[in-house]
């Protein structure tokens, strides 16, 4: 052989070769990874000729398919609109899954490895494939109430049954029709999209777990409950002065609308809390110092990595902290403090629940399409977050903001309501974000916290979001008998 055909047949070789290890590399290493991307229509149209199962909520279908004369068999429905859009996602043949019906794709879909004796089965009697039902823990009352409550604004509601981690209610508004992703025209799906891509925030996306924002004056039961572990009491006197000058600078950090907290320059505990004192938990951040701080804030959830609910759950952060300078403005939620709604619900939860953080979940059951239960969630503590003693004492302080102080919108007659209320500067001009964490329940028993948060508001977190939390903790504790 001559070198030039031998040049052009090591070529051939060494082409044929790569050729192979591509192919082997696409079809072995990345083939689950290239099966569950949602960009992959192919796998979507084989699935639609299977009924994929259903989303339950409380006894009601929130996510079906139902059978078509279409080209692809099955069309999936949200019967209830945008009213569970922020947990169920879309089921879209353009873009994929969202929201739960990609993170329980397996199970709804019928290839989740629990269903093999199902399969099976199938292949034997000549039953059509279908896949399993998912039963949520959300209460129908408590959605509704967080949707109506934030409707026109933009913001997010979370509920937790503090005694076990369920979540009760999860909103991020804006909403959307899943619907209108989920149909078998893809113009008009991309259409759609197209609308959904103008508006800022992105309703497509579950602000209440992958949105972090700062916390504002929220932060101050993560400060508050650290004193307490260090040995004060809501009664202990703390410095409160008009102006507080932060440690090795010249800048004065001041209160709301530049207001004194006392005319003595000092205060109780419980009562900086009531009224939300800015310079009291500055100095009393970094008297505690930087440590104690994050100890008490990693107890609480934050700094501990994300998790899956199963929906995927962005970190929450004290972030870094450069000197006590840094440190005061932190101590009251500014600074590099970043939390999502979700963690702002688990800090409330954990105090209701007498120090215990549960593991927040949604899934309640997974059922077989014949409706047997083939997996309970069973709750799970996930840190104690501080001693019981500690959180009784922060209830105590708590139910006096809502009595005497900056949460007094969030009261319910006859319920033993208690919350934190925090209003974080984005802005020169005032356009604030506000919040609401909080608990109620009847005869100091609390059964529901409660985060709310509103994005960009004119106003406090009394004004905006503590209205919020009170509808969603009274539509609840209705449901339940306990109001």
């Amino acid at each position: 052989m001559n070198a030039p055909l031998r040049k052009v047949a090591i070529s051939v070789l060494v082409l044929f070769t790569l050729l192979i290890l591509n192919a082997n590399y696409i079809q072995v290493v990345r083939s689950s990874e290239l099966r569950d991307n949602p960009r992959n229509t192919r796998i979507l149209a084989e699935e639609y000729d299977r009924e994929r199962g259903s989303i339950v909520v409380d006894g009601n279908l929130v996510a079906e398919s139902v059978e078509t004369d279409d080209t692809l068999t099955y069309l999936r429905q949200y019967p209830q609109s945008e009213l569970y859009s922020t947990v169920t996602g879309a089921y879209s043949l353009v873009y994929g899954n969202t929201g739960l019906e990609r993170a329980e794709n397996e199970i709804l879909s019928g290839s989740d490895a629990r269903l093999t004796f199902r399969r099976l089965a199938d292949l034997f009697t000549g039953r059509d494939p279908a896949g399993g039902n998912i039963e949520l823990t959300l209460d129908p009352a408590a959605q509704q109430a967080a949707v109506t409550g934030l409707d026109g604004v933009d913001g997010a509601v979370v509920a937790l049954d503090p005694q076990t981690g369920a979540v009760l209610a999860m909103v991020s508004s804006p909403g959307y029709d899943p619907a209108q992703l989920s149909s078998h025209d893809p113009e008009a799906i991309r259409a759609y999209s197209a609308s959904l891509d103008q508006l800022d925030p992105d309703p497509r996306v579950n602000t209440t777990i992958a949105e972090r924002y700062s916390p504002g004056s929220v932060f101050k039961l993560i400060t508050s409950a650290a004193a307490l572990e260090d040995g004060y009491t809501p009664d202990t006197v703390v410095p409160a002065p008009q102006q507080y000058t932060l440690p090795g600078t010249s800048r004065p950090l001041n209160n709301f609308g530049g207001e004194a907290c006392s005319g003595t320059g000092e205060q109780p505990l419980i009562d900086a809390l009531t009224i939300s004192c800015n310079t009291a938990f500055a100095q009393l951040g970094v008297e505690l110092g930087e440590d104690r701080i994050r100890e008490t804030a990693e107890s609480f959830g934050l700094d501990t990595g994300g998790f899956e609910m199963p929906l995927a759950v962005a970190e929450s952060t004290v972030g870094d902290i450069e000197g006590d300078a840094q440190l005061a403005v932190a101590s009251i939620g500014q600074q590099n403090v970043q939390i999502t709604p979700l963690q702002g619900a688990m800090i409330a939860a954990a105090i209701a629940n007498d120090g215990d953080l549960m593991q927040p979940y949604l899934v309640d059951q997974v059922q077989a399409p014949d409706l047997t239960v083939i997996d309970q969630t069973e709750p799970e503590v996930l840190s104690e977050a501080v001693s019981s003693d500690v959180a009784s004492q922060l209830q105590e302080m708590m139910v006096s903001v809502v009595k005497n102080g900056s949460g007094r919108r969030a009261q319910i007659d006859g319920v033993t309501v208690g919350g934190k209320t925090g209003t974080a500067q984005t802005t020169a001009d005032g356009d604030d974000n506000q919040w609401f964490v909080g608990f109620a329940g009847p005869d100091g028993d609390p059964s529901i916290a409660v985060a709310v948060f509103v994005q960009g508001g004119q106003g406090t977190g009394g004004d905006l979001s503590a209205p919020v939390a009170q509808q969603v903790m009274s539509a609840y504790l209705a449901g339940q008998g306990g109001n």
